[in-house]
């Protein structure tokens, strides 16, 4: 052991911060929570969660491919309590070295079977040794020394401190871990807690950053707390010196979140896809290890990979612009359709949103080809935009959809009463597949496009899951439209033909969150789409009119659609409350409750939408999309009592 602490920037070579430096890496969720999943068993004397890496090493060898089979790249050892202090109480007296060393073995195991299972070669993985907290008065050197040790002399790439609650101990611990020879670089996470009623915290997060940085930490972050808490830790502490400095790197690895009273029903809002959100928002808020604690398992994991892959879209993509042009204005891009028109006039706009069909039924492509005529006929409509893979669900694509409903009903073509907007997400396609689709948009006369990011794939168990491509993001897709093929030229700085006007006319759209658990992310994730060249806003359905406020000086400067949503139900109403981004009050469950028959919770439905399409109407904003998944049927009853 060496006599002084050494300093993070040690670690500069390693192969595991420099992953960290080049963007976000995820680690895996709880093995505790899961473990006691797996056995009905919680960790105790003659079952003691540690020792299974001994004991039962293939039930700790799933855990592992559980967690890389949803997309982790950072094992946590089976460690967590593998010291001579917590062991003892168990009854284990003499065998950390043996058990710390075992569950590293299984870890490099498990990441070694998995990789030669995959096509085109593995990316590169690592393993965390874990280490708990303990509450005991023995000294750091006794309760740590021999799990540290052990930890070291296996190779793992990191060493994790999890679950800590003393910032004293925590700092004691990492410089202990720092006076071991060939330490790895070392991750500390304390268990911090933020106080409802002011925001603060019991450990404050500037302070714990530097204090830690000073210890020598490369990476300091927090665990085992809210999915909200986590978000706002990263948030505090990426203005502490040390993190923007670059001396240490953020992370966060939140709780799988408590239970609350929903409706009528008293559950967790934090599923999958809540923590793949979660994930994302840490992602670009600056962490740079992101995981999970107790109740995140693999289908958690699963959707933050997702998630974090849509994050990561187009960040280095090197596309050339076509700033030598200049990309077509408002006169050329009236001439799109009704929407364009009216949008660019400054005039009031209707768009309702409409869902492809996910099989091959001809009825239901028949009657929702009839629904669009029934729309377009009333003249109370001036687009339909069509739905792209919503919530990662195999749908028809929206070009071949409108093209289907085109042919069906050629007079839409003809008389161009209704205009068009397919979503584009950056899900499925990579780059030279964004282009192409584009230019094929272009032939067949859809020239108006709401670019989205996308959900993640998200198949029902009995479908196989896609992997997710995310070359770009909607910032980029928006801006190569705007800049490169509204200009004339193509995402490579080709010309797009040599015809004297060889660009297209894109009028372009993008979407934004009101109720987003970040809105101050969200809101300047919306400024960069604008400068990047968005044409219009839809935003998701807004029932708290209190969230719009945030919009109201981008509003000066752009067209925004306000959604509104027709629900259908009581039952339907809860579904949504658990759509990420959208919060549905108390008060709608309670005006649904009152009714027992369906029929009349479905007209409740219907006078909500009004009233909230009338309020739109009249705030002035510069028009409403109109969403009903649940009943595209009831539109054009919203839109007859909006005409009475």
């Amino acid at each position: 052991m060496a006599t002084e602490a050494r300093d993070s920037r040690t670690h500069r070579n390693s192969s595991f911060l420099a992953a960290l430096r080049s963007g976000a890496v995820l680690g895996d969720g709880a093995t505790g929570s899961l473990l006691f999943e797996l056995t009905g068993r919680l960790s105790e004397r003659n079952h003691v969660y540690e020792s299974l890496s001994i004991e039962n090493p293939g039930l700790v060898l799933q855990v592992h491919r559980s967690y890389l089979q949803a997309g982790a790249s950072a094992l946590k050892t089976n460690t967590f309590g593998a010291n001579e202090a917590a062991l003892a109480r168990l009854g284990i007296v003499g065998q950390a070295d043996e058990i710390n060393r075992a569950a590293v073995r299984l870890a490099r195991e498990s990441i070694g079977q998995f990789g030669a299972s995959e096509v085109g070669g593995s990316p590169q993985r690592f393993v965390l040794g874990s280490l708990g907290p303990v509450f005991v008065d023995e000294t750091i050197e006794q309760t740590y020394g021999s799990q540290l040790r052990a930890l070291i002399e296996a190779g793992v790439d990191a060493l994790l401190f999890e679950t800590l609650d003393s910032l004293e101990r925590a700092s004691a611990l990492v410089r202990c871990a720092n006076r071991f020879e060939a330490c790895p670089p070392v991750v500390l996470h304390m268990s911090l807690r933020q106080r409802r009623n002011d925001g603060s915290w019991n450990i404050d997060p500037a302070a714990y950053v530097a204090e830690a940085a000073a210890a020598g930490a490369s990476v300091v972050g927090v665990n085992c707390l809210a999915p909200w808490e986590a978000e706002a830790f990263v948030r505090a502490a990426r203005e502490a010196p040390a993190v923007k400095s670059g001396a240490v790197m953020l992370s966060a690895m939140p709780n799988a979140g408590g239970f609350e009273r929903i409706g009528h029903r008293f559950m967790s809002r934090v599923n999958p896809e809540f923590m793949g959100r979660t994930a994302r928002t840490l992602a670009e808020d600056g962490a740079r290890l992101i995981g999970g604690c107790c109740e995140v398992h693999a289908d958690h994991i699963r959707e933050m990979s997702a998630f974090l892959k849509s994050r990561q879209a187009g960040i280095s993509q090197p596309v050339r612009t076509g700033a030598e042009r200049e990309p077509v204005g408002p006169e050329r891009k009236r001439a799109n359709g009704p929407f364009s028109d009216k949008l660019f006039a400054d005039e009031f706009v209707v768009s309702v949103e409409m869902l492809p069909p996910r099989g091959t039924e001809p009825r239901l492509l028949q009657a929702k080809a009839e629904l669009v005529q029934a729309l377009a006929a009333g003249g109370q409509v001036d687009a339909v935009d069509v739905t792209d893979g919503s919530r990662g669900i195999p749908l028809m694509p929206p070009g071949d959809f409108i093209q289907a409903i085109q042919a069906i009903a050629p007079d839409l073509a003809q008389t161009r009463q209704v205009e068009f907007i397919p979503h584009f997400t950056a899900r499925d396609l990579n780059l030279m597949a964004v282009q192409s689709r584009l230019i094929g948009y272009h032939a067949r006369n859809i020239h108006n496009v709401l670019f989205i990011t996308g959900d993640p794939p998200k198949m029902s168990p009995s479908y196989p899951r896609s992997t997710a491509v995310f070359d770009l993001d909607s910032v980029r897709m928006i801006e190569l439209a705007h800049r490169n093929l509204n200009a004339g030229v193509d995402f490579g700085g080709q010309p797009l033909g040599r015809q004297p006007q060889p660009e297209t006319h894109f009028s372009i759209g993008t979407g934004f969150e009101p109720e987003s658990l970040d809105p101050a992310g969200e809101l300047a994730k919306l400024e960069q789409k604008l400068a990047a060249g968005a044409d219009y806003v839809m935003t998701q359905p807004v029932f708290n009119w209190d969230a719009l406020e945030q919009l109201q000086e981008v509003r000066k400067r752009s067209r925004i659609l306000v959604g509104v949503l027709v629900l259908t139900s009581l039952a339907h109403a809860e579904r949504f409350a658990q759509v990420p981004g959208v919060r549905v009050p108390q008060a709608v469950f309670d005006h649904f409750a009152r009714f027992a028959d369906e029929a009349d919770q479905r007209k409740l439905g219907l006078e909500l939408a009004v009233s909230h399409a009338q309020r739109v109407i009249d705030e002035g904003w510069a028009g409403l999309y109109l969403m009903s998944p649940a009943s595209p049927q009831s539109l054009p009853q919203v839109l007859e009592a909006l005409r009475r």
